[in-house]
């Protein structure tokens, strides 16, 4: 079956000259400094650590917006600077990262995949799982347009191409047997797919929230969703990744980050309320919203994120099938050897995090 190309990963030395534009929008966007609140940290915070710390953040539902808003890394290193910017996709993570503007960043399995193969070779590592997807990215159509994949053929689909969505939308239609050059794929970044569903100028999308309950409210019908890829054996992630010279030379930085997300996961299962509260004020929706969306993940805390079947082994596996699925969309130059994806992912910070 032949398969239609994803879009090249941008060149590096463009994305270096895009990069410094999008973190300083970004940071325009609600991703500035911010003082810590009075909050107390809520373990032993770390006074020793003076240095800067950049983090790329999207407004998704998971502890690491929750970490933003409660302002835990601020309060938990206080003489730190912590510098947050907000970035639209897990590509454009990855561009900053090969701008070298970013420290520690959000992006899905595929982006993340992206940067550890040819021709970008990133030196990062992924050090969290922010969440394993679910739900929460989902193909959407319009109510009577189409009940599965099939029905969409020589319809016009949204998604950003790249991204984790992308990568379930063209598994999904695999695994239905069909050819994807019988649908219309459109490269659509997220903010753009609500205005182009109004118009009428798709007939479907597969995206994440908030975008995708707009799309739900204004007539649309989720049909397949990121929980079924993942049945199939396709399981996507959000996941940080970190500079490793940064993480080689901040073990402290990392040490606070680790239990920051394993706090913020924890308060989610524990106290989805409180946690909802803070994810509603950085992604834009109300706390009801926010806590609803949480179940469209499943969010893993330290101690399980540190086991074989995570980031202490099987994750590894899961980025080189990625990359090997990759190759054939004319995602990345070429599979690196499976140690590669097995190296890149580092379960140190998590790991500390847990007490092991």
């Amino acid at each position: 079956m032949t398969l239609p190309h994803l879009t090249r990963t941008r060149a590096l030395a463009a994305a270096v000259a895009a990069t410094a534009a999008l973190a300083l929008s970004a940071c325009g966007v609600g991703g500035d400094t911010e003082q810590a609140s009075a909050d107390a940290c809520p373990f032993q915070a770390d006074e020793s650590v003076d240095t800067t710390v950049r983090i790329g953040y999207q407004k998704i539902p998971n502890g690491d917006v929750v970490v933003k808003d409660q302002k835990i890394l601020e309060n938990c290193l206080p003489n730190a600077t912590i510098e947050w910017s907000n970035f639209a996709s897990g590509g454009d993570v990855v561009q900053a990262f090969g701008g070298k503007s970013l420290d520690i960043g959000l992006a899905g399995s595929s982006p993340s995949t992206k940067a550890l193969s040819a021709p970008l070779d990133l030196p990062v590592s992924v050090i969290w799982i922010h969440d394993v997807i679910g739900s929460a990215e989902s193909l959407v159509v319009r109510d009577g347009e189409a009940t599965d994949i099939e029905g969409l053929k020589g319809k016009t689909i949204a998604t950003p191409f790249g991204s984790t969505a992308h990568f379930s939308l063209l598994q999904a239609i695999a695994d239905a047997g069909e050819d994807p050059s019988d649908y219309k794929i459109v490269n659509t970044e997220p903010e753009q797919i609500a205005p182009a569903w109004s118009r009428g100028d798709i007939d479907a999308a597969w995206i994440w929230d908030p975008t995708l309950s707009t799309l739900v409210k204004d007539g649309g019908k989720v049909v397949l969703t990121s929980e079924d890829t993942a049945k199939a054996g396709k399981p996507t992630f959000d996941l940080a990744i970190a500079d490793r010279t940064f993480v080689e030379d901040n073990p402290k930085v990392l040490a606070v980050w680790a239990k920051a997300q394993d706090y913020a996961v924890k308060q989610i299962k524990d106290d989805p309320a409180k946690a909802a509260q803070s994810a509603a004020v950085e992604i834009g929706v109300s706390a009801a919203e926010a806590e609803k969306q949480f179940a469209g993940f499943t969010f893993l805390d330290a101690k399980q994120q540190a086991g074989a079947d995570w980031l202490g082994g099987k994750l590894g596996q899961d980025l080189f099938s990625t990359a090997k699925f990759l190759l054939t969309q004319d995602g990345i130059a070429k599979v690196a050897p499976e140690s590669t994806y097995a190296d890149g992912v580092d379960p140190g910070p998590a790991k500390a995090a847990a007490g092991e």
